[in-house]
Order: C-alpha cells, then structure tokens, then sequence
C-alpha cells in the first residue's frame, strides 16, 4: 500500500530530529551553556512530540468503524494541541534553566566546538522544517505543518545558542547566556500559544472562515428546480473532512424522488466547492408556514427551544 506524503514527512521528522538532538546534547555536553542545554532540552521535547503527532497521523487516516462513525480525523486536532503544549513547556523549561544558571553561576568551556555542533544542527532542522512546510501545505495536513513549525522554532533557538556562544567566546558577556534563551523562550511559547489556539478552536467546531464562504457563494447561486430556499446551515471541518448540513424547502406538490435528485444537483455543486472530501445532509421540508411545518416536534422531549433545530 502507497505510502502518504504526510506520513513520509512524519517520518523523516523523527529520525532527522534524533540527530538534532544528539548534535545539541553533545554541544551542551562539552560547553556547559545554559543557552545550549536550553537548545537540547527543547529538542528533547520535539523528538517526543513528532513520536506522538506522527501516531496521531496514523489514527487520524484510519478510515470509520462500528466505534467511531465519523471516523477518526478529530484527533488531528488534539495532536496539534498536543505539540503546541510542548513547545509551550519548552519555553518555561528554558525560562527556569536560564534563571537557575543566572543565580548560581556559569561553567563555560569549549565555546567554538559547541557553535560547530549546535549551529550544524540549526542547518539540518531549517532544512527539514522547509521540508515539512512544503509538505503539510501541499497535503492540508496541519499535523506536518504544526511539525513544521515546531522545528523552525528549533532553528531559532539554535541561532540564538550560535550567537550567544560566539558573542561570550568574544567579549565574555556571561550573563548573555540566559538572557537570549529567555528571549527565546517568549518566542516559543508564542508560536505553541497560536497552535494551541487552532486546536481548541478545532475541538469546539469553530468555523472555518473559507469553507464558510466557499459554502455560503454556492447556495448564493440559483437553487435548482423546485427548491425555494435553505436555512439552518451547519457545518464543521475535521482533518480533510468537511461535513454540512442545512435544511432545503420546495414548492408544494413536489414528488419526494424530484425533490431527492435536485438536492443532490445541490450537493454535488457543494463538494465540488469545498477542498477535502464533503459530507452533505440535506433536511428537506414542504412549502408553507415553517412553524406548521414541525408542528409535531412542538412537544419532543427536548430542552432546547424548537428554533435551535428547524
């Protein structure tokens, strides 16, 4: 079986991540930089976060079951919230390091083998952070872009790490060390604030602005046939998946199999005008008085008011 593009990028994201890491833990190793351990415990946390979004990949395309009807693209949403967590820890992990070093002092040593090594990983994860944007914005995956995103994060924490190596090895500047990976920090927990921003809105059915609009334009346009008019539209994006539902009504005295065939005249134009795969459901309803229309839920056993779902 064909392997996706998203899951080959995942892939390489681990195991391109894992020489990061040890590139950066050897740097820290031999110079003692609070700046480079900073560097390396962020990286810790992106190679355990890539392993986590990468299962996350797997789950999502996992077509539905007996268990999960809708099938399981959801969890896309929660593995982007997961990795925006973890760069968010990141940030205070390094926030702690650099106060913690600034209080009890500096051990530095061996400054230009360090800015070899972290730099050399700085090249490799802009390499492969271009790689995986390229990839999730080709895909739509937000999975591989918020990946992507976390690893160019990385480059920034090691430029910083470069510079601040370079400028102490010159000028012996200690305090410089937490200072910039304070910095740095901020910068990181901003990044991991937006993807946490997009994972919950995600979870709680947030619209999508261009789906909204690519929906509203097409039932904008002349319905088709005996069909009047639409209301109750809803509707919510789920990994590559769009699902919409709204209510169509027809003139009076039409057939049930006229007005199934231009409903789904009307639902053929809506997939074809939203990216991803499209779930239609139409509700279709009679000409005349929409109270009188549902007369017969007036008295479900409902705690929500009628108008919520007619």
């Amino acid at each position: 079986m064909k392997i996706s593009p998203a899951k080959t990028a995942l892939r390489i994201s681990l195991l391109v991540s894992v020489l990061s890491l040890s590139l950066k833990v050897t740097g820290f190793g031999i110079t003692g930089s609070n700046t480079a351990l900073s560097d390396a415990a962020e990286s810790v946390i992106h190679v355990l976060a890539v392993a986590f979004v990468y299962y996350g990949l797997l789950l999502s395309t996992k077509p539905a079951d007996e268990k999960h009807l809708y099938g399981h693209e959801r969890v896309e949403f929660l593995s982007v919230g997961i990795e925006g967590a973890v760069i968010t820890l990141a940030g205070i992990t390094i926030i702690y390091q650099s106060v913690e070093n600034y209080l009890y002092g500096y051990n530095l040593r061996e400054l230009m083998i360090g800015v070899y090594l972290i730099g050399g990983a700085g090249i490799v994860n802009l390499a492969l952070g271009s790689y995986l944007l390229k990839v999730g914005r080709r895909e739509e995956n937000m999975i591989v872009v918020s990946n992507a995103k976390h690893t160019l994060t990385d480059v920034w924490t090691s430029a910083g790490a470069v510079a601040t190596l370079l400028i102490i090895k010159f000028t012996d500047f200690l305090i410089l060390d937490s200072l910039v990976a304070i910095s740095l920090a901020f910068y990181i927990m901003y990044e991991g604030f937006k993807l946490l921003k997009y994972s919950v809105d995600g979870l709680m059915d947030s619209r999508d602005p261009e789906v909204d609009k690519a929906i509203r334009e097409e039932l904008s346009r002349e319905l088709p046939g005996s069909m009047i008019n639409v209301h109750n539209l809803r509707h919510r994006t789920t990994g590559n998946t769009t699902w919409i539902e709204f209510h169509a009504i027809f003139k009076e005295n039409v057939n049930l199999e006229q007005a199934h065939d231009e409903s789904t005249l009307l639902e053929k134009r809506l997939i074809n005008a939203v990216k991803g795969d499209v779930i239609v459901t139409i509700h279709l309803e009679p000409e005349g008085s929409h109270e009188e229309v549902h007369d017969t839920l007036k008295d479900a056993d409902q705690n929500r008011p009628l108008e919520d779902f007619i």
